[in-house]
C-alpha cells in the first residue's frame, strides 16, 4: 500500500459516493424537509455503516460478496427496504403539517448505517474496491483500515454536500405543495436507482 494506491481508491471512492443513489437521495430529501443538522444523525450513520461493512468485507476477503445465495438475498432484501424508504420520503409530512399534529422525524443514525446492509449501490462500490485495490489484503488489517477510512469518509462527505443540496432546494420549497412534489420526485428516483438491481 502506497501513495498510488491511496490515490487510485480515493479517486474510486468519492466518484462512487458522489453519484446518485439511495443515500445521496434520501439525505437530500432530508436536508429539505429537516435542515443540516437534524440531518447530520442519518449522514454520519451511513459512513459508518460503510466503513464497517467495506473493513468486514476486505479483511474476510472477496469469497464473502461472491456467495450467490448472500448476493440473493441482500438483493431483494435491499429492493424492500428501498422501496418502503421510498414510500416513507413520497408521503413525507411538510414541517409546517407537523406542527400541526403530524409526526415529524428525520432518519437517524442506525437508520442510515443499517440501510448499508441493503444498499445494492454499496455492494457495487465494495466488490469493485475489494477486486481491485485489496488482492492481497489477506491477513493484513492496514488495507481494510485504510479502506474503511477511505470509503467511510468519502460517504460521509458525499452525504453532507447532498444535504447542503437539499437545504439549498429548501430556500425555492416555500409552499407545501412544492415541498410535497419534491419528496415525491426523490422517492421516484430512489425508485429508479433500483432498476438496475432488479435487471441485474
Amino acid at each position: 500500500m502506497d501513495w498510488t494506491w491511496l490515490l487510485a481508491a480515493s479517486g474510486f471512492a468519492f466518484a462512487m459516493a458522489g453519484t446518485p443513489g439511495p443515500n445521496n437521495t434520501m439525505v437530500t430529501a432530508s436536508g429539505a424537509n429537516y435542515g443540516f443538522y437534524r440531518t447530520l444523525p442519518v449522514a454520519i450513520g451511513m459512513g459508518a455503516g460503510v466503513a464497517v461493512i467495506i473493513f468486514i468485507v476486505a479483511a474476510l476477503g472477496s469469497s464473502i460478496i461472491a456467495a450467490p445465495r448472500l448476493q440473493m438475498v441482500l438483493k431483494w432484501l435491499g429492493i424492500a427496504y428501498l422501496l418502503w424508504l421510498a414510500w416513507r420520503i413520497a408521503n413525507a409530512a411538510p414541517a409546517a403539517s407537523a406542527a400541526e399534529g403530524g409526526r415529524q422525524r428525520p432518519f437517524g443514525f442506525f437508520e442510515g448505517a443499517l440501510l448499508q446492509l441493503v444498499n445494492p449501490k454499496l455492494w457495487v462500490m465494495v466488490a469493485g474496491a475489494v477486486v481491485t485495490y485489496g488482492k492481497d489484503a489477506a491477513g493484513d488489517l492496514a488495507v481494510p483500515t485504510a479502506f474503511a477510512v477511505i470509503f467511510g469518509g468519502a460517504t460521509l462527505a458525499s452525504t453532507l454536500a447532498w444535504t447542503g443540496i437539499g437545504v439549498g432546494a429548501a430556500r425555492f420549497l416555500t409552499r407545501e405543495r412544492s415541498l410535497r412534489m419534491f419528496n415525491r420526485a426523490m422517492a421516484l428516483l430512489l425508485v429508479l436507482s433500483l432498476v438496475p438491481a432488479v435487471l441485474d
